[in-house]
C-alpha cells in the first residue's frame, strides 16, 4: 500500500482517522491492567512499566517497522527518541488538567518508580552514546548497538520487577487521595467487571492492543507520507507529528489510569513505554537493510536523546521531594518539564 499516491488531504484523513483508533482503544487498556493488576496481585508500578508500558508501544513498533522496512530509519529513530520526552510531557498536561490542586508525584510514593526511571535514564544515555559514535560493528548484518539497547531494556525489567517485590526503602509523608477521589469511578468499573472471567478479561485486553497497532500502522505510513509530501522532513515529522500521534494511547491510558486514582501505575506506563521504545532499535535494525539504523540518523538526534533524560530526571526529581507546592494548577516538576519539552524541541527544530 503506496500512500505517496494520494493526495495531502487523504493521507491527512488516513492519519487523523488511525490516530482516533489508537485513542479509543488506549482508554479501554489501562482499565484492562488494572483489573489484572488487582486480581493477580501484579504491583501498580511494575503492571505501569511491562503490560501497560508494552501495550501503549504498539504504535511505537509499527512506526518502526514500517518505516524502517521502507528505508525511512530517521523517521523511525527520531519517533522513538521524540516520543521518550514527549510522553514524560504526557504526565505533566495530566498533572495540569486532571489532578488539580496538588502535584502528580505526590500520589505516587513507589520507589520502583525511581528504579524504572534510573533505568530509563541509563537506556537513553546508551541510545545517544549510539547516535554519536555511529555503529561499532555488525555481526550478520545487524549492530552492535541495537542488541545492546534490548539487552539492557530486558536487563532493567528484571532489575524493576526484583526491586519491587523486595523495596529497600519506603517513603515517608503524607500519603493521600487528590482533592477529588476516583475511588467511586474506579470501584464502579471493578463492579460492571465482576463477572468477566479473567480469560475473558485477557482476550480483552489483546484484542484493544490489535486495535491500537492497525492505528499506529496507518499513523506511520501516512506520517512518512506527509514528510515528503509536505517537505517538512523525516526528522521534524517523527520527533513532532509522528511521536505525537504514537504517544495517544499513551495520553489516553495516562488520563484514564489518573482518573481511575492508579497513579503509580499511570507513571509507570510512562516509564515503561519509554524504556521499550529505546529497546525497538533493535526491530528497526532487524528490517532496515540499507546498512546499521543508528548510522542513518543525524547527530542531532542525540539532542533528543538529552531532553529526555533531563525531562525524566525532573520526574524522578518530583517522586522523591513529594511536595505539594503547585504552578498553574500543576506541580513544580510538571511545569518544568513542560518549559524543558517546549524548549528543547524549539531549539530542535533549528538544529
Amino acid at each position: 500500500m503506496d500512500f505517496a499516491n494520494n493526495s495531502v488531504g487523504v493521507n491527512s484523513a488516513i492519519f487523523i482517522a488511525g490516530a482516533l483508533l489508537v485513542w479509543g482503544a488506549g482508554t479501554k487498556l489501562s482499565k484492562y491492567v488494572d483489573l489484572f493488576a488487582d486480581r493477580t496481585g501484579l504491583g501498580k508500578a511494575f503492571a505501569g512499566v511491562l503490560l501497560l508500558g508494552g501495550a501503549t508501544s504498539l504504535p511505537e513498533l509499527a512506526t518502526t517497522l514500517t518505516a524502517s522496512h521502507s528505508g525511512a530509519a530517521e523517521l523511525a529513530g527520531t519517533n522513538l527518541l521524540g516520543g521518550v520526552v514527549m510522553q514524560i510531557a504526557v504526565l505533566a498536561v495530566i498533572d495540569a488538567l486532571v489532578v488539580r490542586g496538588r502535584p502528580l508525584t505526590l500520589f505516587s510514593p513507589q520507589s520502583s518508580l525511581l528504579m524504572a526511571g534510573i533505568m530509563l535514564i541509563g537506556l537513553i544515555a546508551l541510545a545517544s552514546a549510539a547516535v554519536v559514535s555511529g555503529e561499532l560493528f555488525a555481526v550478520v548484518g545487524v549492530g552492535f548497538w541495537p542488541v545492546l539497547l534490548f539487552v539492557a531494556y530486558l536487563f532493567s525489567m528484571w532489575v524493576i520487577y526484583r526491586y519491587e517485590g523486595d523495596p529497600r526503602w519506603e517513603p515517608r509523608g503524607e500519603i493521600a487521595q487528590p482533592p477529588e477521589s476516583a475511588h467511586d469511578l474506579k470501584d464502579a468499573h471493578h463492579e460492571a467487571f465482576r463477572n468477566v472471567s479473567m480469560s475473558r478479561l485477557v482476550a480483552s485486553f489483546f484484542a484493544a492492543s490489535v486495535v491500537v497497532l492497525v492505528g499506529g500502522f496507518f499513523v506511520a505510513s501516512t506520517g512518512e507520507a506527509l514528510a515528503e509530501q509536505t517537505g517538512m522532513g523525516q526528522s521534524i515529522v517523527g520527533a513532532t507529528l509522528v511521536a505525537l500521534a504514537t504517544s495517544l494511547p499513551e495520553v489516553s491510558t495516562t488520563y484514564s489510569a489518573v482518573r481511575f486514582g492508579a497513579y503509580s501505575m499511570a507513571a509507570g506506563n510512562i516509564l515503561g513505554t519509554n524504556s521499550l521504545e529505546i529497546a525497538l532499535f533493535l526491530p528497526a535494525e532487524l528490517v532496515y537493510r540499507e546498512g546499521p539504523v543508528f548510522d542513518a540518523l543525524q547527530p542531532s538526534a542525540a539532542f533528543l536523546g538529552a531532553i529526555g533524560i533531563i525531562a525524566t530526571s525532573l520526574y524522578l526529581w518530583g517522586i522523591l521531594e513529594r511536595r505539594d507546592r503547585t504552578i498553574l494548577g500543576m506541580g513544580i516538576d510538571s511545569f518544568a518539564v513542560l518549559v524543558v519539552y517546549l524548549g528543547g524541541m524549539a531549539i530542535y527544530w533549528t538544529l
